[in-house]
């Protein structure tokens, strides 16, 4: 026990330290992990376009450009729906506040228009109170923005040179482990393979989600509803804290719009539809993705959750599933194999961690030989070790298609 304390409080110190460092550059480190991320989601079709022949610059390109491009068209088809419904919505929104004021006077609560309006006259009061403060949210809001579009200019360039030259990039970053590269390499690629399951099955799900809230406010006639059944969409990659403020927006403008009635129907319909996502769909999907069991994807997102709030629930199941997959491939042992001669065949395949070969090595040729002995020898001759046609294979950036 006193063994494994040490040890214990020595990699909770390097943990710490880390995060510390990643605190201080999260600036450069969040639009990295988000480039990571998109490239998990857009390398198989670059895989596919290399496969046809395409050459990796062509290829990553049409990548790109098939993105952007879809992105694009979403953001026009969702702002020509909004300039015509907008203003269909602003006068469906007065005839609702009407409507309230009325009930307000008129129903059960029997309030009086003084009493209104000194309500107006308080919020108006402390708006004007706290003008200074607004505004320097509003400043700190622009500053944001620039820090956001310089965010996404960088999650582009890393994520272009990710799906163009991500091989060569891992092949370099294995040159500093020595003779442990075999392993991180069988890590580094189970870790790939996890990231890549994941990332896919949360973008099922969040579709999945997106296309039911569309669907229903569509039915509603509820104005906006496919920019906020995208707003849904993108909202479902945040756990728990996305989906209820999209869900609080959607369902403002579904009472703002259609009454009480349906603003209620769809709370219901919302609540639902979220139980089925986090007990069934995400951990059917997401956790088949990753085969773990359902059980397993709860339990980690709440612990994530307590731990690290809304950005320790986004990653906690990535980071679990990663740390599953590539702790076993560094603990797994290599089988030995004979080193590559100079100048042999291979040899330039061969990974960071293959010891080079002492000069003059040899070993005796097994007795089963092809070669017959020469005349006149009365013992065969020792011939140079050759390695086997595998040496170098776990390590080699090419292996992975």
């Amino acid at each position: 026990m006193a063994a494994w304390s040490w040890r214990l409080l020595l990699l909770g110190a390097m943990v710490y330290f880390l995060w510390q460092i990643i605190g201080r550059i999260s600036f450069v480190v969040m639009p990295v992990v988000v480039a990571l991320l998109l490239a998990a989601l857009l390398y198989p079709l670059t895989r596919r376009l290399r496969t046809a022949g395409l050459r990796p610059i062509y290829a990553t390109w049409i990548t790109m450009l098939l993105g952007l491009a879809l992105i694009v068209g979403i953001g026009f088809l969702i702002g020509v729906r909004a300039n015509e419904e907008f203003p269909r919505l602003v006068l469906q929104i007065q005839v609702t506040v009407r409507n309230v004021q009325d009930w307000l006077l008129h129903g059960p609560l029997h309030l009086k228009e003084a009493q209104i309006a000194d309500f107006v006259d308080q919020l108006s009061s402390q708006i004007t109170q706290y003008r200074s403060q607004i505004t320097s949210t509003v400043l700190s809001g622009a500053t944001a923005v620039v820090e956001v579009l310089t965010s996404i200019v960088l999650i582009l360039f890393v994520t272009f040179f990710l799906l163009k030259d991500g091989d060569r990039i891992w092949a370099w970053f294995l040159r500093a482990f020595g003779g442990a590269a075999p392993r991180v390499d069988r890590a580094g690629r189970a870790a790939w393979a996890t990231i890549s399951h994941y990332v896919h099955g949360t973008v099922a799900v969040a579709a999945i989600h997106g296309l039911v809230i569309g669907v229903v406010l569509a039915g509603m006639r509820v104005p906006l509803w496919a920019p906020l059944a995208v707003l849904v969409f993108l909202a479902s990659f945040i756990p728990i804290v996305g989906i209820l403020f999209a869900g609080s927006i959607a369902t403002l403008v579904t009472f703002g719009s259609q009454g009480w009635v349906y603003a209620l129907i769809f709370v219901g319909i919302l609540v639902v539809e979220q139980q089925l996502e986090n007990h069934v769909l995400q951990p059917l999907i997401v956790g088949r993705a990753l085969e773990f069991h359902p059980l397993a994807i709860i339990l980690v997102l709440a612990v994530g959750g307590v731990l690290g709030g809304i950005a320790g629930a986004v990653v906690a199941v990535p980071l679990t599933a990663v740390i599953y997959r590539a702790l076993p491939e560094l603990r797994r042992g290599q089988p030995a194999i004979e080193p590559p001669a100079e100048g042999a065949p291979g040899a330039a395949e061969a990974g960071a961690g293959d010891a080079a070969p002492e000069p003059g090595a040899v070993e005796p040729a097994p007795s089963h030989a092809s070669q017959p002995a020469s005349s006149g020898q009365g013992a065969q001759e020792p011939e140079t070790a050759r390695p086997p046609s595998g040496a170098g294979e776990a390590v080699s950036p090419q292996r992975n298609g």
